[in-house]
């Protein structure tokens, strides 16, 4: 599928993707999947956890807080762009929400892969309070605050497996 085609299925503009902000709030282009944006968008934030991994747990979680505000900001411009809340496209939500869940994880492709089903899991399902966070709180800190809220429960069930897998096994 062509990148104009993809553009057109999501009802995004090519202009988008050349504006900075908004080409980070789609996920440096992965939120124009057609098929499972979050996903998609979820699998472009495991390059940047590759990079981030060996940081100090301080300055990895200092980024991680910058993301997250910094997501807000993108997330609102692209949502007030497309003129739609939490476009299927917009994904940096997604990215930052896996980021978290990986926090304090070790460096090892085994947890990278648990860390991103258990993310995806929690943020499709939206266990309480994260489904209320989803519909109550508008704007780009809705966006980014119920994948937060889903990233917890992950990080959370990632570190109880890691705990038990390298302690009791």
């Amino acid at each position: 599928m062509s990148l104009m085609s993809l553009l057109k299925r999501n009802r995004v503009d090519a202009a988008l993707l050349r504006h900075p902000g908004h080409f980070l709030s789609l996920g440096f282009g992965s939120g124009l999947s057609p098929y499972a944006p979050g996903t998609a968008g979820t699998l472009a934030a495991i390059p940047i956890f590759w990079l981030m991994a060996p940081l100090p747990l301080a300055f990895y979680l200092g980024i991680v807080v910058v993301l997250f505000i910094v997501g807000i900001y993108l997330c609102q411009q692209t949502t007030d762009k497309l003129g739609a809340h939490d476009h299927s496209a917009i994904v940096w939500d997604e990215v930052v929400g896996y980021l978290l869940t990986m926090t304090a994880v070790p460096f090892d492709w085994r947890w990278v892969i648990v860390g991103f089903f258990l993310f995806r899991l929690f943020d499709v399902w939206k266990p309480w309070p994260v489904r209320i966070l989803d519909r109550r709180v508008g704007g780009g800190l809705g966006i980014m605050l119920d994948d937060v809220g889903a990233a917890v429960y992950a990080a959370l069930s990632l570190q109880a497996i890691i705990y038990i897998f390298e302690n009791m096994l």
